[in-house]
């Protein structure tokens, strides 16, 4: 038995997210469903996270096991590209140890979401619209915050079932770029909806709507309805996904 690690971007626009759900298209099941075909026996990937219904990811990686050792790997991504819609690419294959894990070994996940400051009917499925005025001084300021926690409970989607609400955050900061604001965020996991959700949140900050005190105290109540409204999915991407050094063999 050979594990591989598959690096891999996607639109998640028409998907629901990339977990496998009954009734529902997804990243994973198309992946599985390609790198199947393409190997000649029944292949189940294992993601390095889960992405919610209708985000990107940049940056993605899924380990799979074979029977037998991948003699071409070019051919194979080629021939499970030609299969994958135009909205999922495969970049290359990596075969690493037997007990690598996508998801476990992954050290650091960094997200970006993206604002249009103008109306564009060409950016819609992966941006979001925001046209109010925004102090991105203050925005910036609330990210500083950010740094002195760890529960991050006020930002997780209510009843999920983690064995901690605990994140590291490592790096946070907007940035303006031409007609763009976007957000970056590094940590060293992440919960269920907590990007949009912190995004959201500075949105009422940069409205001047809610204080950097008030964003403090959000944060240690704990309390998913005290923080601000979950942007839509659109606007976020997966952008990279960190490993200890070796682990890829690149």
């Amino acid at each position: 038995m050979q594990r591989y690690f598959i690096k891999l971007a996607f639109k998640g626009t028409l998907y629901h997210g990339w977990q496998i759900q009954d009734n529902a298209l997804s990243v994973q099941g198309e992946l599985n469903d390609a790198l199947s075909k393409v190997l000649g026996q029944k292949i189940e990937t294992m993601g390095c996270g889960r992405t919610d219904t209708g985000v990107h990811a940049k940056n993605f990686y899924a380990h799979f096991d074979n029977i037998e050792e991948i003699s071409d790997t070019e051919k194979t991504i080629y021939k499970v590209n030609r299969i994958l819609s135009n909205d999922i690419v495969c970049y290359e294959l990596y075969q690493v140890d037997l007990n690598a894990h996508a998801r476990f070994d992954a050290i650091s996940r960094t997200y970006e979401y993206y604002i249009r400051r103008y109306k564009n009917p060409f950016l819609t499925e992966t941006s979001y619209y925001f046209s109010g005025d925004l102090n991105l001084n203050l925005m910036n300021q609330a990210c500083l915050i950010l740094y002195n926690h760890i529960d991050f409970s006020c930002f997780s989607k209510s009843n999920t079932q983690v064995f901690t609400n605990n994140c590291k955050i490592i790096n946070a900061f907007w940035q303006e770029k031409d007609d763009t604001l976007i957000f970056t965020i590094k940590a060293d996991r992440f919960l269920r909806n907590m990007v949009r959700a912190i995004v959201g949140t500075l949105l009422e900050i940069g409205r001047e709507k809610i204080t950097l005190e008030n964003f403090n105290e959000i944060i240690l109540g704990k309390n998913r309805s005290n923080a601000g409204y979950s942007v839509p999915a659109s606007g976020l991407f997966l952008t990279k996904i960190d490993y200890p050094k070796g682990l890829l063999n690149e």
